[in-house]
Order: C-alpha cells, then structure tokens, then sequence
C-alpha cells in the first residue's frame, strides 16, 4: 500500500462535465483529488449547436447557472446542464485552467486524447524542479452525461487499483491491461516529470 494518498488530477476541455463527474466520484470514495480544463475558455452548449455560451474560467458555477436560467431556463433544465452546475457548485466555487496548476499529481487521467496531448506538452514544458514522475492516462469519455459518468467509474477502479498497489510504477501496466481487456476501451498512458 502506497505510504501517502495519491493525488489525482482529472482533465478535460472545460472543467464542467467529465471532469466533474469523476471528481465528485473520486471526491465520495476519500481520494485527494482535483479537477480542471485545459480550453482557453469555458464552453457549453448554446441555443444553436454550433453556437456555444462561452465564459471565462474565473466565473463560478453559480453565476452561469444564474446566467442561463435568465437566457432560457427551461432548456437548460431540460438538458442537464443545470444540474450539473449544480453538482460542480458543491464541489468547487469555479473552474480551473490545468496551465495555471502547479501542484504535484501521482497521476493525471484525461478525457479525451486532444486534451491528453495538451497537458503532456504543457506537463514537458514545465521547469522540472522534484524530478518526481507523474503518470499520465487518457480515457476517451464523450462528453454526454451518460459517458461521463461510466467514464468517472473507470477512473475511479483505476485509482483504486493504484492505491491498493505495493509499487505503482509495476502495477499500472497491469492495471491498464485488466481495464482495457474489460471495458474494450485503449488507454494512452505516458510519465512526465516535474
């Protein structure tokens, strides 16, 4: 059993639906974890589908769900993005930008592979000051509702897994293999250092 918790970062896109589920999921099993979005802004869907409302990262879940309540509350309702907000505000007041992060992870899971090659580039850009590795995984999650929240679930036996490991560096090549053989799923998988 690893001496320490491990630190879990979960990224996507806008720090707004998969990588909240998992955080509330890993958030209700006890692990330290942290969410965030590597976009240069927050995007949710609009009234047009090719059209979405856009906000900075710096404005808090309360004050978007205020925001779309007042454009088209009942539409919002009705596709969940209200209630998600919801479930983000109990967890954090904002979303994060992974750029603006500098504290120390065991492991980084992304939710798509885009947003995996973003925070390895920004991850290799860094001054390495610990030299301490971090293990890098991308799980492809659709950014549904539904996807999120089987995505959040593999994560979660994914961090589990590496917690319950005598050595995590031999283990996860194991752990990985064991997920993809069950959720038919492949993962990216690379080890940065700080």
């Amino acid at each position: 059993m690893p001496s320490s918790p491990l630190r879990v970062a979960v990224v996507c896109m806008s720090n707004m639906n998969r990588s909240m589920e998992a955080h509330s999921v890993l958030m209700k099993k006890g692990f330290n974890v942290k969410s965030f979005g590597v976009g240069s802004c927050v995007r949710l869907p609009g009234r047009a589908g090719n059209l979405p409302v856009v906000y900075d990262f710096s404005t808090t879940y309360e004050q978007m769900s205020k925001d779309l309540l007042r454009k088209d509350g009942e539409r919002y309702r009705s596709n969940g993005v209200l209630h998600v907000l919801g479930r983000n505000e109990r967890i954090k007041p904002h979303p994060e930008r992974f750029q603006e992060c500098r504290d120390p992870f065991d492991v980084i899971f992304t939710c798509q592979e885009s947003v995996y090659d973003r925070v390895v580039a920004d991850l290799c850009t860094r001054e390495q000051e610990t030299c301490q590795p971090v293990h890098v995984i991308n799980v492809d999650i659709d950014d549904t509702l539904e996807d999120a929240t089987l995505g959040s679930l593999i994560i979660c036996e994914l961090c589990q897994g590496l917690q319950q490991a005598d050595d995590m560096e031999s283990s996860l090549a194991e752990l990985l293999l064991a997920a993809e053989g069950k959720t038919g799923r492949s993962f990216l998988h690379t080890v940065c250092f700080y």
